[in-house]
């Protein structure tokens, strides 16, 4: 099973590698952060569905490609586009991109998010800061075989979210006038919103923000020994907090109105690192 994998690996960091070449950096983009990848110089990209063995994006808002150039001179690789066990992925395929980032030399990762405010003090279009995660999933990236190239069988995830990058981000919003809130981010299934009783549950529990996305990713990231910075768009209020239906067209319509700061504050981080 662990031989198979792994030449899947090979095969999809070979193929990008060729397109794209190697990054020390990888920001993987939410749900409406997408355009991001204009900051980037002397860009190269392919779609995922020309990388062989790769999951494609069925999400909407998720363009599936895969872009890699420079940025305050590091060189960058960004994913236009994430995977969801929602989407009937199994977690393996969910977080493949994070083992291939790996093997592309990536020592530290950025991941965004759209996200539901569980706390009521947060408004859409707030950025959180992402300190620690809830997963509620049931599922865990790391269950099965361990990959030994990658990290030891009992990975630590006391600190997930790197306590020097959450201070370089903390620093860059202060600079730049850009309010970041910081708190827990809880993954849940998907792909229905939560109800209402969840997100009482979730924010008895501590939960700040809920989505359906990005803990696989920083678990494994962390497994693979990667520094990780999360940081979540708040796009709505969850379930139960404002008398409305929630849709998916505000977590894009707010998500593409948050650009600006986004892009801003990101620009800023890489800057320092």
């Amino acid at each position: 099973m662990n031989k198979v994998y792994l030449e899947k690996l090979h095969t999809a960091a070979n193929a990008i590698e060729a397109a794209c070449g190697r990054a020390d950096i990888a920001v993987i983009l939410g749900s409406g952060l997408g355009q991001y990848v204009e900051a980037l110089e002397n860009v190269t990209s392919i779609s995922y569905a020309d990388i062989p063995g790769f999951p494609v994006s069925t999400a909407p808002g998720h363009e599936g490609r895969w872009y890699a150039g420079t940025l305050h001179g590091k060189r960058v690789c960004m994913m236009q586009g994430r995977f969801h066990a929602y989407e009937g992925y199994d977690m393996r395929e969910v977080t493949m991109p994070i083992r291939v980032m790996k093997l592309l030399g990536v020592q530290t990762l950025i991941v965004t998010n759209a996200a539901g405010g569980v706390n009521t003090a947060y408004v859409p279009g707030d950025l959180m800061l992402m300190t620690d995660f809830l997963n509620m999933s049931g599922k865990n990236p790391l269950t099965g075989p361990n990959l030994d190239e990658f990290g030891v069988r009992f990975p630590d995830m006391s600190k997930p979210y790197s306590p020097v990058l959450r201070e370089i981000a903390l620093v860059a919003s202060q600079k730049l006038g850009i309010k970041l809130q910081s708190g827990i981010y809880c993954w849940m299934n998907g792909p229905c919103y939560e109800s209402p009783a969840e997100i009482r549950m979730t924010r008895i529990l501590g939960a700040d923000a809920v989505g359906m996305s990005t803990v696989p990713e920083t678990i494994v990231a962390r497994h693979c020994g990667m520094s990780v910075l999360g940081i979540s768009c708040i796009t709505n209020m969850a379930a139960g907090i404002l008398d409305q239906q929630l849709s998916h067209q505000e977590v894009m319509d707010v998500g593409a109105q948050t650009q600006t700061k986004f892009r801003a504050l990101i620009d800023a981080v890489i800057a320092e690192i």
